[in-house]
């Protein structure tokens, strides 16, 4: 069932041109009402993340900004329809120190959405109360907030779990003294019980994730935790594919299942269907050797076997792009997503030195890399105005002030946060959808989404979760071109096929499961 929400009135045709249409943005930090800073020595040179969600009910999407030795800001969106991007620092009850990331979940499917702060030191879950006010829920909920220093998250609803399993991914253990910096603390799994959550089981090994994800790689209706590692390749460190299956131990994939040993220096994950062959692809970020994965054969029995393509598409992104850098790019947060509106993803990476590591760039700028009809992506950071030289970590695209066109914000390392207004001209036909059904798991953690424009079919995973300890929560965003109309399915996360439906372009849609 379609309930439609918002049909704005107006629609911009598409350009036909063989180039992408070059996104335009404008920074308005300076009048946005933002002026918060992620702050903190080493133990704070990872993290530093942003949450975006809508708190209280209006639509538009309300940010929180990790603040690291700072308090946490939440800031309420106050930005009018098509207007210039405009927010309010107020009083949430979110404003703890020492929080690296945040990510926005109904935990308690009481249709209020809760949050999860990432912290070096306990993680804390904060219940929402409506109106944008949260209170601490770690004893109601029985959730063990631990004393680590976490740089990773994702969640997902088990098969007949009334409550989420929440994965907590662990950085360097603080309290070792070992060759070279210590140990890698272990990472949590807190699994639903009846009512909040059972004793967190450590997903051993672990090494230092700076980012999770929850991902149905195969359509087998059970998603797999994807873990990106940073360290401790010494001691046999790589990236992680782990089964999760209702009642059993966690257990990772092993080569004779199909999954490739790599070894990266694996800081954010992204994933999207590129090749519109209906499962979802993955980037990698890393210090100079960013990854995009496919699967390489959908035939017959699949295996997590994985080809890099991120030469052959133009997003290797491993050096600085404009600047005068010729030293080694480091990358964190990825996300994708259709910045003009021409139905092709894009992709945005944040990106900026560890602290002040001499063998890569200090003028580091952001990358944005616009996708082209035959599938390759170019980058265009510099003439979208994106191209910040500070030093970026965590980020968020979103369409804040409800006009078609996803802005964007990035927090930064010891500088303040930055937001831009998009105002590319020439932007194609879009929709935004947001999916609700039935308690447990209210906002569809695990759905697809599939939008058929012409012949071709755009296929979303709603995810908790990736990224670089930032988090987003509600709408769905998918670029049309010139089409002025598409038809949308959901598969809900327990394997239920909607039906074919049509949305007109320009309209913001609420997708509730009959």
């Amino acid at each position: 069932m379609l309930r439609f929400f918002l049909l704005l009135a107006f629609f911009i045709p598409l350009v036909a041109q063989a180039a992408p249409v070059t996104p335009r943005f404008v920074e308005e930090t300076a009048v946005s009402g933002i002026n918060s800073t992620f702050t903190g020595d080493w133990e704070y040179m990872v993290g530093g993340g942003v949450a975006v969600f809508d708190c209280d009910g209006d639509g538009f999407e309300d940010m929180l900004l990790a603040g690291g030795t700072s308090r946490a800001t939440f800031y309420r969106n106050d930005s009018k329809p098509g207007g210039e991007l405009k927010f309010a620092a107020v009083q949430s009850g979110l404003e703890l120190d020492k929080v690296a990331g945040a990510y926005p979940l109904d935990i308690d499917s009481d249709t209020i959405t809760d949050i999860v702060l990432l912290r070096v030191g306990e993680n804390v879950v904060m219940r929402g109360l409506g109106g944008c006010r949260f209170e601490r829920a770690n004893e109601a909920w029985g959730f063990a907030g631990g004393n680590a220093w976490s740089t990773a998250f994702a969640a997902m609803w088990e098969k007949g779990a009334s409550w989420p399993s929440l994965a907590v991914g662990n950085y360097i253990d603080l309290t070792q003294e070992e060759f070279p910096w210590g140990s890698c603390t272990e990472n949590w799994l807190h699994r639903g019980a009846q009512k909040g959550f059972a004793a967190p089981v450590a997903l051993k090994p672990s090494y230092c994730a700076l980012s999770m994800l929850f991902t149905d790689w195969n359509r087998s209706g059970s998603p797999s935790l994807r873990v990106s590692n940073d360290r401790e390749y010494y001691k046999g460190g790589q990236e992680q594919l782990w089964h999760l299956e209702v009642g059993k131990e966690p257990r990772l994939y092993t080569e004779a299942e199909g999954w490739k040993r790599l070894r990266i220096w694996g800081m954010g994950i992204a994933s999207a269907d590129l090749n519109a062959d209906g499962y979802p692809d993955y980037f990698l970020t890393s210090m100079a050797d960013n990854k995009l994965q496919i699967l390489k054969s959908v035939e017959g029995e699949l295996k997590p076997d994985y080809a890099d393509v991120a030469w052959a598409k133009g997003v290797t992104a491993q050096r600085p792009y404009v600047g005068g850098e010729i030293k080694p790019s480091t990358a964190w947060h990825a996300q994708f997503e259709d910045v003009n509106n021409d139905g092709l993803t894009d992709l945005f990476v944040a990106k900026g030195n560890v602290t002040a590591m001499p063998d890569f760039a200090m003028k580091d700028p952001n990358n944005l890399l616009v996708q082209a009809t035959d599938g390759k992506f170019v980058e265009m950071g510099e003439q979208a105005r994106v191209a910040s030289f500070e030093t970026s970590r965590g980020a968020g695209l979103a369409d804040f002030n409800h006009d078609g066109l996803l802005d964007l914000v990035v927090v930064n390392r010891g500088s303040k946060a930055q937001i831009w207004r998009n105002v590319t001209a020439g932007a194609g036909n879009w929709i935004a959808l947001r999916l609700t059904q039935p308690a447990p798991n209210v906002d569809a953690i695990g759905a697809r989404v599939e939008v058929k424009n012409g012949e071709v079919v755009t296929q979303r995973e709603i995810t908790s979760g990736g990224g670089h300890v930032s988090g987003q929560l509600g709408w769905v965003h998918f670029g049309l071109g010139k089409t002025e109309a598409a038809q949308v399915r959901v598969i809900w996360p327990d394997g239920a096929v909607g039906e074919w439906e049509t949305v007109k372009a320009g309209a913001r849609v609420m997708v509730g499961r009959p």
